[in-house]
């Protein structure tokens, strides 16, 4: 499918309103707002009491949404707004937001200076940690729909919020094959089958998902076949420092606008011959909202504003009196580094899978750290500011991609949509707000019950510890070597490298048999059905995407 820059500034400049943007809602409008910031409360709770006692996360984007096509049937005029597939676009954007900043972004951050055994740093952790948090979430709203980070990419959770608000306001056959999926992902969940794994395989890129799948299944029958437990002595980091680098190197090729060049020039060469027939109109909505020049300046101010965070984050820790003026500005520039990489690598696997290696790819940075000299008390706030980063980038990519689905048939379609991303990133702010004030008043009667994120105690164990295995380094460079050429094979779009990478660092047991089958039963189906095909697998598989989200978000009960 071809794409086409279509305007050179990623989101909506401020200024007056017009017909087309005013025709969107707007989450300033009392109702709204009141029904915002109780979403992010709930999903806020949500998000801390999982997180602290079970370890997990849940995406609530679709519990927010149906939460909000409930109010619009209330029977009451103010509430009747509500049947906005819009304005319930907003409502699953907030909590969602809400219930990962709250759980993967600040209180996972907080907990890893607490668990330190420096709780007169949890404060600034916190601080530090929101500060990562929006520059986290308004990179990634500037740079969607860029090539890097293309609007019709998978983001699996996205397609799922959209076509379970799509199937509520339409109802028939679509609501009906929906509802099948979603009963099948909500009972498979309640069983302990991933059944989000075959979802997400029914939404993605396919080599991507084929490589996925083998990942999860070297990672689950290695130690059987092969006698070694691929999982273990940092083999999977390895992979995944491979990949990342040539997928920041690929990133790098796109900033430059190389290939934008090469297209430009092939095209004039196109335009030169003599053509055969007229070109079918272009569908307005998969062209680039955000070229390579808007991209380079998204990715660059981002890293200004990282290195920003962490100097405040230097100077409420007190680490000005604890290392050297260089050594200060070593550590600024790398935990910046650290957390623009690990954004990047996050949010493109959570984009081709739905899942986001946010745990492993922080403790990459924290071997580097422990192996450049960084002192411990330096390293657990690099740790909690880089681990605050990658997951608000994915859920945003989430929210947004449900967003344009939803707003694709508007026209004029182009100021509708940056109206909506707009918006859609004002509700994230919104529920960020809610998650800090919540993080803020729930930490210390969590932590005074022992309830810690389970990765913050690894985080703060390996920083005590330091390198056991000396041989730590030395490994992950080796295995970057394979992974380095499996994504340089994949190329961009595929990410079969990351992807791989993420395989191995998963250990669900059958995920890699639902991921294969549901990719075997894709192609089989397709060739038997055709076209139409594609519709009915990304419905069934939204399905039981959103069931494993609602089973997920369920365990708040267990709890």
């Amino acid at each position: 499918m071809a794409h086409h820059v279509s305007a050179p500034h990623p989101v909506p400049p401020p200024g007056p309103d017009t017909d087309d943007t005013r025709a969107h809602p707007r989450v300033l409008e009392p109702v709204m707002l009141v029904i915002l910031v109780v979403l992010a409360a709930v999903g806020a709770v949500i998000g801390i009491d999982l997180v602290s006692k079970l370890g997990i996360s849940a995406n609530t984007s679709v519990v927010g949404a149906l939460v909000a096509m409930l109010i619009g049937r209330i029977p009451l005029g103010f509430l009747r707004r509500m049947r906005s597939v819009h304005r319930q676009n907003l409502a699953q954007s907030a909590i969602s937001a809400a219930t990962f900043a709250s759980a993967n972004a600040l209180l996972t951050s907080v907990a890893v200076p607490y668990v330190f055994g420096r709780t007169d740093l949890v404060w600034p952790m916190l601080a530090g940690a929101f500060i990562g948090l929006l520059v986290d979430a308004w990179v990634l709203y500037r740079a969607f729909g860029s090539r890097l980070l293309p609007a019709d990419a998978a983001w699996p959770p996205g397609t799922a919020a959209a076509e379970t608000i799509k199937a509520g306001d339409r109802g028939g056959r679509r609501a009906l094959i929906l509802a099948g999926g979603t009963a099948a992902g909500l009972a498979g969940t309640l069983l302990s089958l991933p059944l989000s794994a075959a979802g997400v395989a029914f939404l993605g890129n396919v080599w991507a998902l084929m490589m996925f799948g083998i990942g999860l299944m070297l990672r689950q029958y290695s130690p059987d076949v092969f006698h070694t437990d691929l999982g273990a002595g940092f083999i999977p980091h390895g992979v995944m420092v491979g990949a990342g680098i040539v997928a920041l190197g690929q990133a790098v090729v796109l900033l430059i606008g190389r290939r934008e060049r090469k297209r430009k020039s092939g095209a004039e060469r196109a335009r030169s011959a003599p053509d055969p027939a007229p070109a079918p109109a272009q569908d307005p909505t998969v062209a680039y909202t955000v070229d390579e020049r808007a991209l380079r300046l998204s990715l660059i101010r981002g890293y200004a504003l990282f290195t920003a965070g962490a100097v405040v984050l230097a100077v409420l820790g007190g680490l000005i009196g604890e290392m050297s003026p260089l050594g200060i500005v070593g550590w600024v520039l790398f935990a910046a580094f650290a957390a623009l990489v690990h954004e990047l690598i996050v949010g493109l696997a959570a984009m081709q899978s739905g899942w986001f290696p946010s745990f492993a790819v922080t403790l990459i940075f924290l071997i580097l750290g422990l192996a450049i000299g960084i002192p411990s008390v330096p390293l657990a706030l690099l740790v909690g500011y880089v681990s605050a980063t990658g997951p608000a980038f994915a859920d945003m990519g989430y929210d947004l991609k449900a967003g344009w689905l939803l707003r694709r048939e508007h026209r004029p379609w182009d100021p509708y949509e940056r109206e909506g991303r707009r918006q859609q990133f004002l509700a994230a702010l919104i529920g960020f707000g809610v998650a800090l004030v919540v993080v803020a008043l729930a930490w210390r009667s969590y932590f005074g019950q022992g309830l810690i994120p389970p990765v913050a105690k690894v985080y703060a164990d390996t920083i005590r510890s330091g390198l056991s295995d000396p041989d730590a380094v030395r490994t992950m460079l080796l295995w970057a070597v394979p992974g380095a050429a499996i994504q340089l094979l994949g190329g961009t779009r595929r990410q079969m490298g990351v992807m791989l990478a993420t395989g191995l660092l998963i250990l669900t047991p059958q995920a890699c048999w639902l991921v294969l089958g549901a990719l075997a039963v894709r192609v089989g189906y397709r060739r038997l059905r055709g076209p139409a095909a594609d519709e009915e697998l990304n419905l069934v598989g939204a399905g039981l995407i959103a069931g494993s989200s609602l089973g997920d978000s369920a365990q708040i009960l267990k709890a």
